[in-house]
Parts: C-alpha cells; sequence; structure tokens
C-alpha cells in the first residue's frame, strides 16, 4: 500500500475524481487503530465493528469541512470516541439498565472474549478498568494503553492537561486498589 501523508489524503479527498480512492486509502490506514480504541470502551468485537463503520459514516460526512486545526488522526479519534460513548449510551438506554449493569455485562462480554488470551493479570486489568468512571478509563486506555502525549488527549476530550493528569493518577490508584484486593 501507498504511504501517502494526511495532507496528501486530504487534497486527493478534496479531488472529486480522487475521493472515494483517498477515503480508501484513510480507512486502510486508521482502521485498525481506531478499532482498538473503540474496542477497549465498548469491550465487544461485534459492537467494535458496528462502532467503526459509524465513525467512518461520520469521517465521511464531515471530512470536507476539517479545517485541520489538528493532526488528522486526533480528529478521528475523537469522532471514534464519541461514537464508541454514544454506543454506550444508547445501550443503557434501550436496555434501560443503570451504568452498573451494563458494567456487569460487559464484564461477561470480557470473560468470554477470546482476545484475552487466558492471561489471568491481563483479565484482572481489564475487569479493573471497568470499574473506573468512563473519563478515567478513557485517560488511563489513552496514556498507558496509546502511549498518548496529555495534550494530544486534551485536545481529543476538551478537557486541561492538569484534569487529565488527576484522572490519569486517580485511575492508576483504583486501578492499584483493585488488583491489590483481588
Amino acid at each position: 500500500m501507498e504511504n501517502h501523508t494526511d495532507s496528501e489524503l486530504l487534497v486527493m479527498f478534496r479531488n472529486p475524481d480522487t475521493k472515494h480512492y483517498a477515503f480508501n486509502l484513510l480507512v486502510r490506514k486508521y482502521q485498525e487503530r481506531l478499532y482498538w480504541q473503540i474496542r477497549k470502551i465498548v469491550i465487544s468485537h461485534d459492537d467494535a465493528d458496528d462502532v467503526i463503520q459509524n465513525t467512518f459514516l461520520k469521517v465521511w460526512g464531515g471530512l470536507d469541512n476539517f479545517r485541520e486545526d489538528s493532526q488528522l488522526f486526533t480528529w478521528l479519534y475523537r469522532i471514534a470516541t464519541n461514537e464508541a460513548l454514544t454506543f454506550l449510551k444508547k445501550k443503557r438506554t434501550k436496555l434501560m439498565l443503570p451504568l452498573v449493569d451494563v458494567e456487569q455485562q460487559l464484564m461477561r462480554s470480557l470473560e468470554g472474549d477470546p482476545f484475552i488470551d487466558g492471561d489471568d493479570t491481563q483479565l484482572k486489568l481489564q475487569k479493573a478498568l471497568l470499574k473506573l468512571p468512563e473519563k478515567q478509563r478513557l485517560v488511563f486506555n489513552m496514556k498507558y494503553f496509546d502511549e498518548m502525549k496529555y495534550e494530544e488527549i486534551s485536545e481529543i476530550l476538551g478537557t486541561s492537561v492538569g484534569a487529565l493528569k488527576a484522572s490519569f493518577h486517580h485511575a492508576v490508584k483504583k486501578i492499584e486498589k483493585f488488583l491489590e484486593e483481588d
């Protein structure tokens, strides 16, 4: 596959003759990374597949208006994160379940997930993450697993760097406590 810069992809996307081709390249370039971001939020592979499709539908509809104030990946990541959170909120509303019940459902799908290879430590960490408040879980995932800088996370979540550092610190402490108890 040809490696195009984001700027090249945007120029190609804005040209009616190469719009579809550019979008296909963009999907290939970012699909896997976005999928795993979504998967960490919704847990289930099937749900992640649905959310990634919705994400790219939103990207298709909004890419013409992308102002390049941020990096393309940051913008895509924000859309993917928002779509995943919206999906979970709809799931809670549709099932008329409180947040705790949805977390229990996510926990059950986590335990039966082939992605978790039976490694006890990995399963314990994932369970600890599901016990975190939504924002702390997002910040922890982005900082710990995706190795993003606080400035990037700030751009995606629209939160100050100081608040993000506090969220990450609280998340780490809660995870440590959960792992000690288990």
